[in-house]
């Protein structure tokens, strides 16, 4: 059996009922055999892909809280340190029902290699809890956070473990987390990053990842003869990642036509007006209907169906597994001549390989949706230095660290697989970084 496969069953033994996490190995290994396997011999020897694959640390624990009926609750707290070799764990913390190790485990992998695409020094970890702060009042909400942080900050530091925001943590979350981190360490640090911008938040960090996304979405088409402007995009998701996504993608001359959420998606033939959409999402906190209901050109549809509208350009920023295979036969049919991901693995494995096949240009998420990451670690340099830098500032690091990262999965890509063939690219790109530095700092990492 080869190293690579060997080293995915022992994985999938070790960690029984977490088929993300496999899905997300698997893809990551086989990517990598180009460059295993003409030194597999060295690799086995040092045991390379079972330390990577294996987490430094999974912390798990309790999480009591006190709900507003004077009930107590009792959720489970999660963090993975997987990776540090080339610098502090740095992972969001999600909030929601789904949250499970599983879960974590296949987000803290992915994040080893989109840190180490950024080319900043951060390594990979993830955590969170299945806390579903929707619904929630804002007392109940600091409740868990403060009995989360209880615990969380034992393992934690400004040059150990920085934690950011994700799914269901917001700039509240971040707050009540680092209010009460402060309270238990009586130190001011910078700790978590996605802060709110009077006491060490980063301007243009609340734009980052949809930014981003366009930006190497925009490198990508200019690197071959086309561009943005013009350009019919649809986007999943309502979120943080996909408002930003759609704004970008409109500043740059494209017209996005869609948006969803958990309960259904729009359909804006004259795009999408952002303005209104962050009104009804950000401030509102509202559904898409209600979208649709002060949108005369929008229609309204219940469940899910995004990717049937014709474009040429998607951007599935929502969750894991959303575009299947048959979605992915439908851009095809449509013309779509490219997909990057703005969420994690939103891309099931099916549906990448079609696209692929079909020479859709495809940009998985640990390159295209790195920018948060990276302005995350930009506000991690803002604090140690005591200063902050102006949003112009932040968006131009931000629009070359998404230049470069194209340019270097895309080498990497020709390199060791085959021209454009960005799944590769990205996954060996950043395990070289990774891996180069683990055998340089011994068999202890």
């Amino acid at each position: 059996m080869s190293y690579v496969d060997d080293v995915y069953e022992r994985l999938v033994a070790q960690n029984p009922a977490q088929p993300e996490f496999h899905q997300a190995a698997k893809e990551v290994l086989d990517s990598l055999r180009p460059v295993i396997e003409p030194n597999e011999e060295h690799y086995r020897k040092e045991a390379l892909l079972e330390r990577l694959t294996t987490p430094d640390r999974q912390i798990l624990f309790k999480v009591p809280w006190v709900d507003d009926n004077g009930q107590v609750q009792v959720n489970n707290g999660f963090r993975i340190q997987f990776n540090n070799a080339i610098g502090p764990y740095k992972g969001g913390l999600r909030l929601h029902p789904t949250v499970n190790l599983g879960i974590l485990k296949f987000l803290g992998f992915e994040q080893i290699f989109k840190n180490a695409l950024t080319t900043l020094p951060i390594g990979g970890g993830k955590g969170g809890s299945d806390f579903d702060p929707k619904g929630k009042s804002d007392r109940e909400v600091m409740a868990f956070c403060q009995s989360f942080m209880t615990e969380l900050y034992k393992h934690i530091g400004p040059d150990v473990d920085v934690p950011a925001g994700d799914i269901g943590t917001g700039g509240r979350e971040i707050g009540y987390l680092y209010g009460q981190y402060k309270r238990l360490t009586t130190s001011y640090q910078g700790v978590l990053t996605g802060k709110g911008l009077n006491w060490g938040g980063s301007l243009a960090r609340t734009e980052a990842t949809g930014y981003g996304l366009l930006y190497i979405v925009d490198e990508l088409l200019k690197d071959h003869g086309q561009s943005l402007e013009g350009k019919t995009v649809t986007v999943s998701g309502a979120g943080n990642v996909a408002i930003y996504a759609i704004e970008k993608a409109q500043q740059l001359g494209a017209k996005v036509v869609t948006a969803s959420d958990s309960t259904g998606w729009v359909y804006d033939p004259e795009g999408i007006d952002v303005a209104l959409l962050k009104d009804v999402k950000e401030n509102r906190r509202a559904r898409l209907t209600a979208y649709a209901e002060e949108r005369p050109s929008a229609e309204y549809h219940e469940g899910r169906g995004v990717w049937v509208v014709k474009a040429d350009v998607a951007l599935p920023c929502a969750t894991q597994n959303e575009l299947t295979l048959d979605d992915a036969k439908t851009l095809v049919e449509n013309g779509t001549v490219a997909v990057a991901e703005g969420a994690n693995m939103p891309t099931t494995p099916e549906a990448t390989e079609y696209l692929q096949e079909k020479g859709v240009f495809f940009v998985p998420g640990k390159a295209a949706n790195a920018g948060g990451v990276a302005v995350s670690a930009l506000e991690m340099s803002q604090n140690s230095e005591r200063l902050s830098w102006t949003f112009e500032e932040v968006d131009n690091k931000l629009h070359d660290i998404m230049k470069d990262i194209y340019q270097n999965i895309s080498s990497a890509a020709e390199k060791y697989a085959k021209k454009d063939d960005f799944v590769s690219g990205a996954n060996i790109a950043g395990f070289l970084k990774v891996a180069d530095t683990m055998e340089a700092q011994g068999t202890a990492i």
